[in-house]
């Protein structure tokens, strides 16, 4: 019986011990191996101090020991936090501080970014250095540092259940810093019950994990092969030929993407073998345009389309059966199993076809609320209007705050956001991170982001700045602050100098008239 998230390896491995579960590039892992791995690692952390609930982050890239963290932190009783590895030491420090990690697992290049962030982290008692150390030395007073894979330690039972948290995953939100959605085991197991299920994935194939694992979707990858006793070939790609190149290679059955990648992909010229081992291909993180759909489906003519929708806090809400891609490819599809999916108005009815509303999802995929954030869990984490008074505890749902509309059979269509979220290659952006970065330069006085129609990120992101200056005002200085202190997909891809930004009557920045502004100086240009 499969209720832990490390039970996707201990209960698999007696069965299928000889079976490949993982492919770090050329390093094979059986399902025996890996829970060998784990459970040592497991015993070490308990004897490292890692208690019931306290939180481990891995801040790596795709690789077997990022995976082994995962689950070694589940088995010892503690609660993994991804850290996307594309963030910057800013960022990072943000995640450490807001969860107390207690034990970072990481290598040596990244820990000489993070040195000073660290020193601002009185909870963090361990780092486990992946890799070769050479001559590196750090100071880090108050902090144990070890090599990663030195265990010794027996694992013991913690009494860990099923509603008991099991991972940390950092989104952006419309406003501030990076919020922590607190998942329990029951969320990661019935999301790799159900994904595994409508996929329809075989104890034979062989998924490609091109995403990053700190995306819901990218670790996904991993419950839903686990789940059947499928193989997972880890994938830190640069060019989409790299992607190509592994599916020749391990004759890949399954690959999920966002529309940046899948638009690159499109155009590329795909060898016969890789793009007939596909049986399926997937598509999250935001609309795919359906001139790719369709150069997909002539390059994958075997493959069943799979266009899904998902948030963070619910992991996975609804998909669009294949069968219906041809009728409806612009729909998000319908709820997924084991979820409900609702369309609500303001005041908590449900619309009517063709009518607008928000996305609510309730059922055993919602996450338990945001890690440290009483006021933002309310807000979307609400209990459901029901539909029987005899109810005494209420249950929670999510609002998604993505606004929807259904058709008469009941297929979802997306509409757009009710906030100022930016989203771009597949992430979503909180404008007023890059806000504060951007002023923290100390070359403006003030700014605002925005997220404008592009072909192929979905949204490219524009700051509207006004300076102090005069006409010294230098972007492209401003460009390589940005790039210092933000993650690649965050560094804005536009600067432009206003004289005065519009207000609102509340005083705010009117974001609605700026964005109205630049698409009408868009279209000028193009008529």
């Amino acid at each position: 019986m499969k209720i832990l998230f490390h039970h996707l390896i201990e209960n698999i491995a007696p069965s299928q011990d000889a079976a490949t579960a993982l492919i770090d590039r050329q390093e094979t892992v059986t399902y025996a191996g890996l829970w060998q791995e784990v459970r040592a690692m497991a015993g070490a952390l308990q004897k490292l101090g890692l208690e019931r609930y306290q939180r481990m982050a891995v801040y790596l890239e795709k690789r077997k020991e990022t995976a082994v963290s995962f689950f070694s932190a589940s088995a010892a009783g503690g609660v993994f936090v991804p850290i996307n590895p594309q963030l910057r030491s800013l960022q990072v420090g943000h995640i450490l501080r807001d969860c107390s990690v207690r034990i970072l697992v990481t290598n040596a290049e990244r820990l000489d970014a993070l040195q000073d962030e660290l020193q601002q982290c009185p909870e963090l008692k361990t780092i486990l250095i992946v890799g070769k150390l050479q001559d590196r030395s750090w100071n880090l007073p108050g902090i144990e540092l070890l090599p990663f894979g030195d265990w010794n330690g027996a694992l013991r039972n913690c009494g860990t259940v099923e509603t008991d948290m099991a991972a940390i995953l950092y989104t952006s939100g419309s406003t501030g810093k990076p919020k922590g959605v607190v998942l329990s085991h029951r969320n990661l197991m019935v999301g790799a019950e159900s994904v595994s299920h409508y996929l329809d994935v075989q104890s034979g194939d062989r998924i490609l994990a091109a995403l990053p694992l700190s995306f819901d979707a990218g670790l996904s990858q991993l419950t839903t092969a686990f789940y059947k006793g499928a193989s997972v070939v880890l994938l830190n790609y640069l060019l989409p030929r790299d992607v190509i190149r592994q599916c020749e290679k391990h004759r890949i059955t399954g690959l999920t993407g966002v529309p940046p990648l899948w638009i690159k992909l499109a155009q590329e010229v795909w060898p016969t073998a890789a793009a007939e081992s596909l049986s399926y291909f997937a598509n999250t993180g935001g609309h795919m345009p359906r001139k790719t759909l369709e150069a997909l489906r002539k390059i994958f003519p075997q493959a069943r389309p799979f266009l899904m929708y998902g948030l963070t806090e619910a992991f996975r809400s609804t998909y669009l059966d294949p069968a219906e891609v041809d009728n409806r490819p612009d729909s998000i599809g319908k709820a997924i199993p084991n979820a409900e999916i609702l369309i609500l108005g303001e005041d908590g009815r449900e619309c009517a076809p063709g009518e607008v509303g928000e996305l609510v999802h309730r059922g055993p995929l919602v996450a338990m609320g945001y890690w440290n954030a009483v006021e933002q869990t309310a807000l979307r984490f609400r209990a459901m209007p029901y539909r029987s008074s005899g109810l005494i505890n209420p249950e929670f749902a999510v609002w998604s705050g993505d606004l929807v509309r259904k058709d008469e059979d009941g297929f979802l269509y997306f509409v757009g956001r009710d906030d100022d979220m930016i989203k771009t290659s597949g992430y979503r952006v909180s404008p007023s991170e890059i806000e504060e970065v951007v002023l923290s330069s100390g070359l403006v006085s003030e700014a605002v982001a925005l997220g404008m129609p592009d072909d192929l990120l979905g949204q490219k992101i524009m700051v509207l700045v006004v300076t102090d200056a005069d006409d010294r005002f230098d972007a492209e200085k401003l460009l390589d602050h940005c790039r210092q202190h933000l993650p690649l997909y965050m560094v804005p891809h536009e600067i432009e100098r206003r004289e005065v930004l519009p207000r609102n009557p509340n005083g705010k920045f009117d974001r609605a008239v700026l964005k109205h502004e630049q698409l009408e100086a868009v279209g000028d240009q193009l008529s």
